[in-house]
Order: structure tokens, then C-alpha cells, then sequence
């Protein structure tokens, strides 16, 4: 059933009246809904990936060499082979590489040697193309769709020694952030070796869940007490 409100207009302008809008209800008992109710816009949140990926180096130097490498050799061999299509004799590097490849048995040291080197320069390249590289850069949980952030290691790492510092006892620290785990080292002059552990194991890992990384590394915490002096 449909529920109505009426409005009078004023007296100047004559007694007829005037619907206002109504909220309509369905028949079957359905509640009512407004305009609060339409068109709500989704929570951001619901469409973030689940874990951020790592960063991919573009990989400009290696990409550079080889280019240049190949173009080198490449021009070399169209020089050649132009030359020897004018009439002209081929260059005496190729013939000496011509007739030491068909002279040279396949068991020799240098075609040995040469085999290892190009297979290590083809690993060596399919290495970097299939890996992200810019492992100093440590990704950060998603906040926004069209967002990605890194956080440098050294960043991370100098955040995590401040916090170490912070800790009753701990006279020095030194932290070292890699991918999945951080190293922390600290000597501490008074307190029990195992207080100051188990707070600095605390407040670390408050202080790494700070960070807001995508995948938080995992702590190893080490205190002890610094060495005699002479």
C-alpha cells in the first residue's frame, strides 16, 4: 500500500492542494527505500588485490649492452656479406673464424670454453627477464586501486633501529632488512639480557605492522653485551 502527505497552498492562491512526494511501499511487506538507499558507491576497499606484487626493474643496462653487442656483430656480418656480394674478398676475420670452426673438433678447450661463456651470458639473461629485480624496494599494502607504493629497505631499516633505540637498556642496534626476514643486533649495558629482548620484540613488532608493508618480514632479534674494551 501506498502512504501520502497533502499540502494546502496559500490562501492567495486558492484552495486546491498538492501531493508531495511519497515513499511507496510494496505489497508484500518489503521495506521502504530511499533515495539514501540508491546508488550507494561501493567500499574501495572491496575491489584492492589481496597482496601487493613486487616491483619490475626495466632492466635499462643489461638491455643497452645487449643491444649494442648485437648490433656490432650483426653490422660486422652485413658489411661482410655485402662486400663479398660486390666482387670483393671477405674480410680476413671471418675467413680465419670460418676455417677455425670447421677445423676445430667440438671436445676443443676454446670451443669448450666458448660454449660455457655463452651459455652463462644466455642464464645470465634469462635471469633478468624473468625476474623483478629492485630488490631494495619492498611493496606496501594497497590502499587505493590505482595506487602501488614501495618502501626502500634502508628506509625500513633505519625506522626499525630508531624504534630499537627507543627500548630501555639497548645501547646500540644495527638492523638489516632483507625481502622476508629483518635482522636486528643490540647490546645492551643493564637489564636482563631477556627483558630487553622481549621488549624489543614487541616494540619491533609493533614497528615492522607500522610499516604497512605487503608481506611483513619475519624478525630475528639477537641482544647481548657489549665486548671489554682492551
Amino acid at each position: 500500500m501506498s502512504a501520502s502527505h497533502a499540502a494546502r497552498e496559500p490562501r492567495g492562491s486558492g484552495d486546491t492542494t498538492r501531493r508531495l512526494p511519497v515513499l511507496q511501499k510494496e505489497r508484500e511487506g518489503a521495506p521502504a527505500t530511499g533515495p539514501e538507499d540508491q546508488g550507494t558507491p561501493p567500499d574501495p576497499s572491496e575491489a584492492l588485490p589481496a597482496r601487493a606484487h613486487r616491483f619490475w626493474s626495466a632492466r635499462r643496462v643489461p638491455a643497452g649492452i645487449v643491444a649494442v653487442v648485437l648490433f656490432v656483430v650483426a653490422g660486422a656480418f652485413l658489411y661482410d656479406i655485402a662486400a663479398v656480394r660486390a666482387h670483393r674478398d671477405a674480410l680476413s676475420w671471418r675467413r680465419g673464424l670460418a676455417r677455425q670452426l670447421a677445423e676445430r673438433p667440438l671436445d676443443d678447450t676454446w670451443v669448450l670454453v666458448g660454449a660455457g661463456v655463452a651459455a652463462a651470458l644466455g642464464l645470465w639473461l634469462l635471469l633478468l627477464a624473468l625476474t623483478p629485480g629492485l630488490r631494495s624496494l619492498l611493496p606496501m599494502r594497497p590502499v587505493h586501486p590505482d595506487v602501488r607504493a614501495g618502501l626502500d629497505r634502508d628506509a625500513a631499516a633505519q625506522v626499525l633501529r630508531d624504534r630499537a633505540m627507543e627500548v630501555a637498556g639497548v645501547q646500540s642496534a644495527r638492523v638489516r632488512v632483507h625481502r622476508r626476514k629483518a635482522d636486528v643486533r643490540a647490546l645492551a649495558h643493564f637489564r636482563e639480557l631477556d627483558d630487553v629482548h622481549d621488549d624489543l620484540d614487541t616494540a619491533l613488532t609493533e614497528a615492522v605492522t607500522g610499516l604497512g608493508l605487503s608481506r611483513p618480514p619475519g624478525l630475528s632479534v639477537r641482544v647481548r653485551r657489549p665486548g671489554k674494551k682492551g
